[in-house]
């Protein structure tokens, strides 16, 4: 079963059970535009029905779309209680952050893109032998963002996890190509040996905490896991850690008493601030973001959007890999689309629509099914 189909289900079990009041948590973060309408079709029938359905969401298209009345919390607060058909978007922005908001994402015509990364025929295969990328290729050019589309587990992970030597690969080849046009294989080198070639690869990844950033560690100590080896001395240099850390704190307005404070005691957006903060400062050639916004209030997100246009601007090559279609097709130059693990498209983020991303990332190439 699909998800959405999985969801109806447990809609129907909850209404089986005479439940009269639905509370639904971001139920379309890992749904397709066409399985949203499906799910807001059988929540409208439900309201018809006097049910009383409460949803959680950041989507703030789909609040306008799908709610009667909307109630607006800041840091744990109700600052206001609006009736959607008589306010706008952005008076609800507004309201969220405390101030004035501009929504529109900014994306600038990529300059003389050049190719950096080349993905060939790319396979790879869980701990269980389970394939999660089939047969993918596909280019990554500097000053341009590739944005990455596709239902839940459809690849996105391993697929960024490849590049930066996270992942195993099966089968198949990922190619650095230099300024001098040079090719360097990076499939079966770790993160440390790519950066060790002089192949600048930052990476920002789903899982913040763990993965990311060490959450019992302050922010400087975060900052110095990108510079641990640099230098020869016996001693670890912490000057210019700290220096970083307090750059960060003050550039990105990160919210926190300072840069000695545990990161796992920071919001999740100063968290990713911080993290994605700390991946540029290294000045990369290849950028990879997975879900860089998830989870973080409007302010938080533009600001991440803007840091990543900054990057594009300066030549590196962004791969982007997002939930939100919307962003999606604001943000990116090109959205390359995963389907069970394949590509099933790459379009013009220009030229397409949500729709037909969205049939994209459930039917492959030929109208096959996913």
């Amino acid at each position: 079963m699909s998800v959405s189909q999985k969801q109806t289900v447990e809609i129907v079990k909850l209404i089986y059970r005479g439940a009269d009041i639905l509370i639904l948590d971001e139920p379309t973060a890992v749904l397709t535009p066409q399985e949203t309408e499906k799910l807001f079709a059988v929540l409208r029938n439900m309201r018809d029905g006097g049910k009383a359905i409460v949803i959680i969401t950041h989507k703030l298209h789909e609040v306008d779309e799908i709610s009667d009345r909307v109630v607006v919390l800041r840091k744990g607060v109700n600052v206001g209680e609006m009736v959607t058909a008589k306010s706008t978007t952005q008076q609800m922005t507004n309201m969220m952050v405390g101030h004035q908001v501009t929504l529109n994402i900014e994306r600038p015509a990529p300059v003389n893109p050049i190719e950096r990364i080349h993905v060939s025929g790319l396979t790879v295969k869980d701990d269980e032998g389970v394939i999660k990328l089939d047969d993918v290729s596909f280019s990554a050019y500097g000053g341009e963002i590739l944005g990455i589309a596709g239902v839940s587990n459809s690849g996105q992970k391993e697929l960024l996890e490849a590049i930066d030597g996270l992942q195993g690969v099966e089968s198949g080849s990922i190619e650095y190509v230099g300024d001098d046009g040079q090719t360097q294989e990076l499939v079966g080198k770790d993160a440390f040996e790519i950066s060790s070639m002089g192949v600048a690869v930052s990476f920002v990844p789903e899982e913040r905490l763990g993965m990311g950033l060490v959450g019992s560690m302050d922010i400087t100590d975060n900052m110095l896991l990108r510079s641990f080896r640099d230098g020869n001395s016996i001693f670890t240099d912490r000057k210019a850690p700290r220096e970083l850390a307090e750059q960060v704190v003050k550039e990105l307005e990160v919210d926190t008493p300072g840069v000695d404070t545990a990161v796992r005691r920071l919001s999740g957006g100063n968290v990713q601030k911080v993290l994605v903060g700390r991946e540029i400062s290294s000045s990369p050639s290849v950028l990879l973001c997975a879900y860089a916004v998830r989870g973080l209030d409007v302010n938080s997100s533009y600001l991440i959007y803007d840091l990543i246009n900054k990057q594009k601007q300066s030549g590196v090559a962004v791969i982007y890999a997002g939930e939100d279609l919307d962003v999606l097709l604001e943000l990116c130059d090109k959205i390359l689309v995963l389907c069970g693990g394949k590509v099933s498209g790459i379009v013009d983020a220009r030229t397409t629509t949500k729709n037909e991303v969205g049939l994209m990332m459930t039917k492959l190439r030929g109208g096959e099914a996913a």
